[in-house]
């Protein structure tokens, strides 16, 4: 049989750190320019009423948000005190929910087209007449698939 003899006097060598810092500010940088920030500026109030079952949405990327509520302070004096619909970044009637629809599907992949999601952010002092005239909008333009927008109940 043969003998294996090992050499005791033998060391790894040390892990070079000198391109550490250029691989971290490399994907620091990518990180930053990939990365979109989707930033809404909210010109309604817009305080969600609470529930007891709670569920998340899977793909957030699908999600189309609808919020109504009553406009804000400084917005008041154009809008009125009554609540309005805000889609994307501006304060809009319920007739035109059909093209904001339209608009999103559009900025779709084909295959998602059919799995986008609209949420509708309801302020939670909200009459309901708003809200059912906006899902009569939704279904005139087949956006079947309604989620409501909640904050979870505080025990």
């Amino acid at each position: 049989m043969a003998k294996f003899k090992k050499d005791g006097g033998k060391e790894t060598p040390a892990i070079s750190t000198a391109s550490l810092p250029d691989i971290v500010f490399m994907l620091l940088f990518f990180f930053m320019v990939s990365t979109t920030m989707r930033e809404v500026e909210l010109k309604v109030s817009n305080k969600l009423p609470q529930a007891v079952q709670v569920t998340k949405l899977e793909k957030k990327s699908l999600v189309s948000t609808i919020y109504v509520g009553k406009p804000k302070a400084q917005f008041q004096k154009n809008f009125g005190t009554e609540p309005v619909i805000q889609m994307n970044d501006q304060i809009s009637s319920v007739s035109a929910v059909g093209s904001f629809i339209a608009s999103e599907r559009e900025a779709r992949k084909e295959e998602d087209r059919n799995k986008m999601t609209v949420s509708l952010k309801a302020d939670a002092a909200t009459k309901m007449g708003i809200v059912t005239d906006i899902k009569q909008e939704l279904r005139k333009a087949s956006a079947l698939k309604i989620s409501y927008s909640v904050r979870k109940e505080v025990k």
